[in-house]
């Protein structure tokens, strides 16, 4: 016979931003559980580079929401010690040419005004601050709020420390609705989950768990491959990367993109990507992706040139065409809660989102307007 629960909250999705969830749900006094037809982080979290990101995002909404969720990642970091590698290391923006610097610092100053801190870097200045990067650059800015965690264990400590009950290999087969549309919890090959509420953290996958509720979200998978080195002295100090992947980050773009960005870590490997492509989920090698990342890379840092490669590894990023996540309540499907779509920054972006969705669920005021993070918005979109 199936095996039937219940709690207050459902959670499909263990990574990043189901972990997130599942936190500050569970301290706001909500009964949490978290299901996941695979293991935790073994989506898009486990394909991740930790990331923790204001450099990369334009005042607007997704940028308040990088600044809330920073404050949260510090929080939790002093809470939690070093178990996830958190680093707040800082990343430089750099730009080859004197026209890309000036659109550089043009975009440093409108995050600036919005809560974000920057320092334009000269030409002259970048040694200091990075010895081993390429002669002849124009100049870039360094953000001190940019860090990094080890997302598979941030997502795996994030959890521990929820108390949530997760439910692992347990695959979602219906969003469980009553006869006049509400949610009541999810049906998984082991039995049923009651609940008043669910939420879609399923990241890449999230359209296929809103259509299990019978409502639209449209993700779609944007494939990025990652290239890692040896373990190295550390060379490379913080987050590097050319000025045109902030163009790339806000391209809508099926077609390959690749602009370089160079990261170390803790452990010593360096991180070298970055790539964007709608391909589906094709999860082939493509040798082109790989040696366009590796000289970008080694324009970067020439170093570089003389480092081994010990391994690349892809993952989908989780896009939603206006590019910004989906969060908060779906009036379609009432009692359906959304926490999915934040293509390449659902590790930086996973605490404030959870937060917020926490507060949702409560009943309480947002400290974000949650608004522009409506799911239904699409839908709006395609009446007009």
């Amino acid at each position: 016979m199936a095996k039937q629960s219940s709690c207050d909250v459902v959670v499909v999705g263990a990574g990043m931003v189901g972990a997130a969830c599942a936190l500050y749900a569970s301290r706001a006094g909500l009964d949490v559980v978290v299901v996941d037809r695979g293991p935790v982080a073994g989506g898009t979290t486990g394909a991740g580079e930790g990331n923790l990101l204001v450099s990369d995002k334009e005042p607007g909404p997704e940028l308040e929401l990088a600044l809330l969720s920073g404050q949260l990642w510090t929080e939790l970091a002093q809470e939690l010690g070093p178990s996830f590698e958190y680093e707040p290391k800082g990343g430089l923006v750099v730009a080859s040419t004197p026209e890309s610097l000036t659109a550089l610092t043009e975009l440093a100053h409108a995050q600036q005004a919005a809560g974000v801190t920057t320092e334009t870097i000269t030409a002259d200045e970048l040694p200091s601050l990075e010895p081993y990067l390429a002669p002849g650059l124009a100049g870039g800015v360094l953000y001190p709020q940019d860090a990094q965690v080890m997302p598979t264990l941030a997502a795996a400590h994030l959890l521990r420390a929820s108390g949530a009950r997760v439910e692992t290999g347990r695959t979602v087969t219906e969003v469980l609705r009553t006869s006049d549309g509400a949610v009541r919890g999810v049906r998984t090959d082991r039995g049923d989950l009651h609940a008043p509420a669910v939420v879609n953290a399923a990241g890449t996958w999230g359209g296929e768990v809103a259509a299990l509720a019978g409502v639209r979200l449209p993700v779609l998978p944007r494939r990025g491959f990652v290239l890692v080195t040896e373990p190295l002295p550390r060379r490379v100090r913080r987050k590097v990367y050319a000025a045109d992947y902030v163009a790339d980050v806000a391209s809508g773009s099926a077609a390959l993109q690749t602009s370089p960005v160079v990261e170390g870590t803790a452990a010593g490997p360096i991180l070298i990507g970055a790539s964007r492509e709608r391909v589906g989920f094709d999860c082939s090698f493509s040798l082109p992706v790989v040696r366009a990342l590796a000289a970008g890379a080694t324009a970067l840092f020439p170093f570089l040139s003389q480092v081994r490669a010990m391994r690349t590894y892809l993952g989908f990023r989780p896009y939603l065409p206006d590019h910004l996540p989906a969060i908060g309540h779906d009036p379609r499907a009432p009692g359906f809660y959304h926490a999915c779509g934040h293509e390449g920054a659902g590790i930086g972006l996973a605490t404030g989102t959870g937060h917020l969705l926490a507060q949702l669920l409560g009943g309480k005021r947002p400290d974000l307007d949650p608004a522009p993070f409506r799911p239904d918005r699409f839908t709006e979109e395609a009446a007009a």
